[in-house]
């Protein structure tokens, strides 16, 4: 697969549209419409959104920042991950997510973490076995 696939950061508005239909996938309240703004916005803060594709068509985007917090030092944290539904257990949530650690040990960070919603197990299956553990809660409140 590895020839045929890239990941590259969603820099221009085109390339952030090209995301939608998978980031839309695990964030289902965006709407297209509002999407390439929201991801500017986020961009303006440090946000990044890399996508990753296979034989022309996006299938993996994730969202991610650096920051510094005194838990952790310097963090790589992934806002969104999310994979196709259609092309899943291919091997590209896999290379994104490695593609991803690389990244954040390129940039000398500490620590590479991400929340995963508490219904989302297939998820938390795969990132057990990417080596990455359960290391607290995250607690909300809507405001």
């Amino acid at each position: 697969m590895g020839e045929t696939w890239t990941i590259q950061i969603a820099a221009t508005p085109e390339e952030i549209e090209r995301c939608f239909p998978v980031m839309h996938q695990l964030r289902p309240l965006l709407v297209a419409g509002e999407f390439v703004e929201r991801v500017q916005a986020q961009q303006a803060e440090g946000y990044q959104l890399a996508s990753l594709e296979y034989d022309a068509r996006v299938v993996s985007v994730a969202g991610f920042r650096v920051q510094k917090m005194l838990s952790s030092g310097k963090t790589f944290y992934v806002d969104d991950l999310v994979t196709d539904a259609a092309a899943r257990s291919q091997g590209h949530g896999e290379a994104m997510i490695q593609w991803l650690i690389a990244l954040a040990r390129d940039a000398g960070c500490n620590t590479f973490s991400l929340d995963s919603g508490t219904h989302r197990q297939d998820a938390h299956a795969f990132y057990l076995r990417e080596r990455l553990r359960i290391t607290s809660f995250h607690f909300s409140l809507p405001l």
